[in-house]
């Protein structure tokens, strides 16, 4: 009987996740399907039942359940404990286990690009499901200063509690980094707009924006007119997806020729 896996979230139908794992299924020979699931919060602990009763075998988490589906699972992974966000899960056992891909993803994606943030400074804007991944990241590389914004102020003193190194900032106060990341959802959108003033920034600094589809959000546009260095989070997207893929079928999937021209007009 074919497998089934899917990535919950809600919105999903941007979702590149499907195409990059039922491409792989296919690769490897996997008799496996992966789709995607636009769920409402109060159905997570039917999906979970259906992941234990064997009718599912493995999702993927998005925005905004990598925290809210955290009391419906029986164990998390030490990554997951860590950051407090899941967005991966598999069964282990009779166990459903959380697990955190993000962490991996980010961090490597800025290593794929060739980019040392040691010692160096990094400003998060927004506080929600993957903030905590990135946080997470940057400390295990060695950023020397991480300074978080967000709309709601109490959100970044919550996470403050968790991560006691990073430093708040006001939304509309300003400081000099060498890194900013996007981690709202705000870009998704065409018309979503991060209202802050990148102008009077010395120096060429990197804007990495988690949002993949659209591939140049409006942050990402204002920054590349600025000749400022960009990446979007589509190769974090394929690594996350590759690790949780090997959490799945202990297979680690390549991303070689093949699979970039398969994704490459996504």
């Amino acid at each position: 009987m074919s497998k089934k896996f899917l990535i919950l979230g809600n919105p999903v139908e941007h979702s590149l996740s499907p195409k990059i794992h039922n491409f792989w299924f296919k690769k490897y020979n996997i008799d496996a399907i992966y789709e995607k699931k636009e769920a409402k919060e109060i159905e997570l602990p039917d999906i979970i039942k259906e992941i234990k009763e064997g009718k599912i075998d493995g999702a993927n988490v998005t925005v905004p359940f990598k925290q809210k589906i955290i009391p419906h699972l029986d164990d998390l992974s030490e990554r997951s404990k860590n950051t407090k966000s899941v967005n991966t899960i598999y069964k282990n056992g009779n166990k459903i286990i959380g697990d955190n891909t993000d962490i991996y993803g980010f961090a490597q994606s800025l290593k794929n690009n060739s980019l040392n943030l040691l010692d160096k400074i990094a400003l998060i804007i927004g506080a929600g499901g993957v903030a905590p991944s990135i946080i997470t990241a940057l400390e295990n590389i060695g950023v020397r200063k991480i300074f978080i914004k967000n709309r709601t102020y109490k959100k970044i003193e919550n996470l403050k509690k968790e991560f006691p190194r990073i430093e708040l900032l006001e939304w509309d106060k300003h400081i000099n980094f060498d890194i900013v990341i996007n981690a709202t959802s705000l870009g998704l959108k065409e018309e979503d707009k991060i209202n802050l003033n990148f102008d009077d920034l010395n120096g060429q600094k990197i804007f990495y924006d988690t949002i993949y589809n659209p591939p140049m959000t409006n942050f990402l546009k204002k920054a590349k007119e600025n000749e400022h260095t960009i990446i979007n989070g589509k190769l974090m997207l394929f690594l996350q997806a590759q690790k949780a893929f090997e959490i799945w079928t202990k297979i680690l999937p390549e991303l070689n020729e093949e699979f970039l021209e398969h994704l490459k007009n996504d």
